[in-house]
């Protein structure tokens, strides 16, 4: 995920332990099925689900929009090539296809991918989704005034980079072509085996010309999904979705729509939320969140009550909260003193502050512990629960620091449990005990964002956190460590500044593998290399925990996004 001005990007979900308008990747519901608001009972159709956020659904645009596997209130009107599979945990980290047949077919080195799409797919309007509306859809988010969508068609499409939308070329992108009305071809400029969970994303939403309105179009979208916008004020703050009755089922195997209507107000308060969760009445007995964490009081009031945990779901995003070194600045440029800063974190002390171990969970990877990223196990600078203070001692007196060393942590202010000063210090109080003086620097959020992904200004040692834009190591991997990815006058996210030849060319031989298994394996033996060099602590990954009203039935959590799965939810 990448950050704040490039929101929604990757930190969108990054930075914010909190508020997650993305989501993330889960286990399911702690509770069974059984216990999840009487949802022991068929799901009916009917009724109005109500979503109460703290964040508003800003520009509902799908050219706008950087949501992982096409986000959730955004699902419901967009479809998209390929979704993501909505079912409870490691299951749910799949793709599967949407609008299209299956889920592509590569040419031999994966460069060119072919999409044919599905009989009978439809708009709210009763005319027919072609392969045409979905070349424009993505053309259209090329345009700057339609701005802040992934950036990977960029990237990756032949001509990508140069193209400024249909607005300003009428002609179009020749890279991808449809041959008729049910096909679209994708030429890349290189291998990309993942082209499949790019599919997922919102700018592959079929959008037609001829109601494409710029800039007002998220007023209201034309619906490809099985809900339509009815309302949309403040810029998302309320937002009222009714039935598309032009989709069908018949062509949709992920969405449910078992709700008559969707109503999303948002720019609540978070305590507001969870009390209004909590208390149940009325709407709020089938309402849900989608971007709302239970905190550690809230959590500790909610575990006593034995009817309220019942109905907390809890889900682990792709993501990884860890401390970042620069070794561009001294002392940080000796290996020996990244090592002894990971031996004596004291990732207990860290899990405590992130709010408890119901919310965070030790981390020693980079990569999330997760199946579909890659998971390999390694610890190689083991610390155990509390820190190896005499270990890191001993390594920096090799480094020729025998009376120990002074340095500055970067963070934020933000209340956040994941970058902010509760985790700074943990942090300092663990390094004292090896000798290691920790001076704390908190910035305010926006300068904290701009300080750390800006090359000229990175700090040598500092707190950070990376998101996944789908549940696999390449999107999650290769912009902190692929060194053709450091951004001298821009965001940067590679804050190491490693530009390993070897590193690379592994990174491009795993791109060009459609088998996501094999690939799969390939990022954690990688992530497990590059791990050598200390180049980040991982400290913890986050748990989300979130309450759901005592109407709401058919709780799916999956692998992808950890959280509640509106287009599974009914409220009857």
């Amino acid at each position: 995920m990448r950050q704040p001005s490039v929101i929604s990007r990757r930190l969108a979900a990054a930075l914010a332990v909190t508020a997650i308008a993305v989501g993330a990747a889960a286990c399911g519901p702690e509770d069974s099925k059984a216990g999840s608001g009487g949802a022991a009972s068929a799901p009916k159709k009917g009724g109005t689900l109500t979503v109460l956020n703290s964040s508003p659904q800003e520009d509902f645009d799908p050219a706008r929009l950087y949501t992982s596997g096409g986000g959730n209130i955004p699902s419901l009107v967009f479809r998209t090539l390929t979704t993501r599979n909505r079912e409870d945990g490691a299951a749910g980290a799949k793709v599967v296809p949407d609008l299209a047949t299956d889920l592509g077919t590569p040419s031999k080195n994966a460069t060119v991918w072919t999409y044919h799409l599905k009989d009978g797919l439809k708009y709210e309007d009763g005319s027919a989704i072609t392969s045409a509306d979905i070349k424009y859809g993505i053309e259209r988010s090329f345009a700057a005034e339609l701005s802040g969508g992934a950036p990977y068609l960029r990237d990756w499409l032949i001509g990508g980079a140069d193209y400024e939308g249909p607005y300003k070329d009428k002609k179009g992108l020749d890279s991808i072509e449809t041959p008729d009305e049910k096909t679209i071809v994708f030429h890349l400029n290189k291998p990309e085996g993942e082209f499949p969970y790019l599919a997922t994303q919102t700018q592959t939403t079929p959008v037609p010309k001829a109601k494409d309105t710029g800039t007002k179009y998220e007023q209201h979208p034309v619906s490809s999904g099985p809900y339509k916008v009815v309302k949309n004020e403040g810029d998302g703050e309320h937002l009222v979705l009714a039935r598309n009755t032009h989709w069908s089922a018949a062509t949709d195997a992920e969405r449910k729509a078992y709700p008559d209507k969707i109503d999303v107000r948002s720019g609540l308060d978070s305590a507001v939320i969870n009390q209004r969760l909590s208390a149940s009445r009325g709407a709020d007995a089938a309402a849900v969140t989608t971007d709302t964490n239970l905190g550690p009081a809230e959590l500790a009031k909610v575990s006593g009550d034995k009817d309220l945990a019942a109905r907390v779901g809890t889900g682990h995003f792709g993501y990884t909260n860890y401390i970042a070194f620069n070794p561009k600045v001294k002392p940080f440029d000796n290996p020996k003193v990244r090592q002894a800063i990971s031996y004596a974190v004291d990732r207990t002390s860290v899990v405590n502050a992130a709010g408890g171990s119901s919310l965070a969970e030790p981390a020693t990877t980079f990569l999330p512990d997760q199946k579909s990223f890659g998971y390999t196990p390694y610890d190689h600078f083991p610390a155990g629960k509390n820190g190896n203070a005499a270990k890191a001692k001993e390594l920096l007196k090799e480094a020729g620091y025998p009376k120990g060393l002074t340095v500055t942590l970067t963070h934020s202010n933000a209340k956040d449990f994941a970058t902010s000063p509760e985790i700074a210090t943990a942090i300092q109080e663990a390094l004292k005990k090896a000798g290691i003086t920790v001076e704390l620097k908190g910035l305010e959020d926006n300068d904290y964002s701009e300080t750390v992904h800006n090359v000229k200004k990175e700090p040598g040692f500092f707190l950070g956190g990376w998101g996944a834009d789908w549940p696999s190591g390449g999107p999650f991997f290769a912009p902190i460590f692929d060194g053709r990815q450091i951004v001298k006058n821009g965001y940067n996210f590679n804050s190491a500044q490693l530009n390993d030849s070897s590193v690379n060319k592994e990174i491009d031989e795993i791109n060009k593998l459609t088998d996501l298994k094999a690939a799969a394996a390939r990022w954690g033996a990688l992530d497990k290399k590059v791990g050598e060099q200390a180049l980040t602590v991982p400290l913890f990954h986050p748990v989300y925990k979130r309450l759901y009203g005592s109407a709401v039935k058919n709780i799916v959590i999956s692998d992808w996004t950890g959280v509640l799965d509106v287009s599974q939810v009914s409220v009857k």
